[in-house]
């Protein structure tokens, strides 16, 4: 216990400076801000069609820069004294990254209707919005490119900034956006946000242009990319496969259920996601490097039970007092409107509950490369939750059935986890006879 908070004071705490806490009150205040425009000027039903836009918009961006970006600050921060190395690096991350960014916007562009179809249920006809979006991915690629430059050279401080203002910038477009066009300026707010940070991101990068020399067509490495394909194929599976899974759960409530009920599911989602997002923060700070260090399984165990002794009781706590105050969190950050909202965090917050204690022993998989296993178990927690979600919503005929599918599925991911890591877990040693 001693050893686990002692390192979280003196590594963990170093990393999170006040500068990366304002960063993620920013983007919490801002989704706060974003929510309580959308409850007042479009409504519940309108937040599930912007639900379902931000989904494939999140899918789509990871497709179109190929999963690369964990992988890209990676191979960046170790070449980053190794020119040779670090011209096949940027080189190959830019080239295919360019290449399959360009491919999907096309594919989006000249799809846009067939898209709105699937994305859109019936009766609402926003390709042009797709059209936009594709139009703009390219910047998003730009974007990330420059960004896992900046990262993998350990320019943290100007990404934390950048990252701070580009959220005040986004959030300031999509309140004028949302007030001057409604449902339609909320849409198309979605698909540029993150384009727009490109803009801010090259005065950032301009310091690295000593680098633009070593981006050759040549120095493309196929090499490069096989070392890069178990870091990019993780990343998009859970990038990809989850949002379009939210976005046929989604769907399934507005024809089912209703429009306005599937606005209340996207806003418990989205409460949900803010208070995780800190969680989520420490545990990427501490478990992940802690997890890639340790090769005992003796020492494996004790940190994911020191983990859960010290941040577990913090948890609950935390997950009690939003369940009390849930009344008022549903009105400060939407309207009285979403009040039927308040009837799914119970569900909403044991499968939160349950997705933590999960987490911190999946990120062995990230830690160790565990490909097959991370892949495996993620395609079961993708098909568990949409098969249950629309069992329960159906079993129901009310949207509480797509947060008790939320808490079932987790469960049985958990059960899964703990089938793989048991004998680590819960062995007892004999080796002191």
């Amino acid at each position: 216990m001693k050893k686990l908070i002692d390192y979280i004071n003196t590594h963990v705490l170093v990393k999170v400076t006040p500068l990366q806490g304002a960063s993620v009150i920013t983007r919490i205040i801002a989704g706060i801000l974003t929510s309580k425009a959308i409850a007042i000027f479009i409504g519940p039903a309108g937040l599930a069609l912007i639900g379902n836009l931000r989904n494939f918009v999140s899918s789509f961006q990871a497709i179109a820069i190929l999963g690369f970006y964990n992988g890209a600050v990676k191979y960046i921060s170790d070449f980053k004294d190794d020119v040779v190395e670090l011209s096949k690096t940027i080189s190959t991350l830019f080239y295919v990254g360019f290449t399959s960014t360009i491919l999907v916007s096309f594919f989006c562009y000249f799809n846009a209707q067939a898209i709105n179809d699937i994305i859109f249920p019936v009766y609402n006809n926003y390709a042009y919005i797709i059209k936009i979006f594709a139009i703009v991915l390219p910047f998003y690629g730009l974007n990330m490119f420059s960004f896992s430059i900046m990262n993998g050279f350990s320019k943290y401080k100007i990404l934390i900034i950048i990252n701070i203002i580009g959220q005040i910038l986004s959030v300031s477009i999509t309140l004028l956006l949302i007030y001057q066009n409604k449902l339609e300026g909320a849409l198309i707010s979605v698909v540029i946000a993150e384009s727009l940070i490109c803009l801010i991101t090259l005065v950032g990068i301009i310091n690295r242009r000593s680098l633009v020399p070593l981006i050759k067509v040549n120095s493309i490495s196929f090499g490069f990319l096989k070392k890069m394909a178990p870091y990019s194929l993780m990343a998009l599976f859970t990038a990809v496969a989850l949002p379009l899974v939210a976005i046929a759960i989604r769907s399934h409530i507005i024809e089912n259920v209703g429009y306005k009920d599937a606005g209340f599911w996207e806003a418990m989602t989205r409460i949900s996601k803010y208070y995780l997002m800190l969680i989520s923060s420490i545990m990427a700070l501490y478990i992940l490097p802690r997890f890639s260090g340790i090769d005992d399984v003796k020492e494996f165990r004790k940190e994911v039970f020191s983990f859960y002794k010290t941040i577990l009781p913090f948890l609950l706590t935390g997950l009690v007092l939003i369940y009390l105050l849930k009344p008022f969190i549903v009105t400060i950050i939407f309207s009285d409107d979403f009040k039927p909202v308040e009837d799914l965090f119970l569900w909403q917050l044991l499968g939160d509950f349950v997705k933590v204690l999960s987490m911190v022993i999946a990120y062995q998989f990230l830690a160790k490369k565990m490909f097959w296993h991370y892949i495996l178990t993620e395609a079961f927690l993708v098909v568990i939750l949409y098969t249950t979600s629309i069992y329960f919503i159906d079993l129901l005929d009310n949207v509480k059935g797509a947060v008790i599918a939320h808490f079932v599925s987790y469960m049985m991911y958990f059960g899964i986890i703990l089938l793989i890591f048991g004998s680590s877990l819960f062995r007892v040693d004999c080796d002191k006879t």
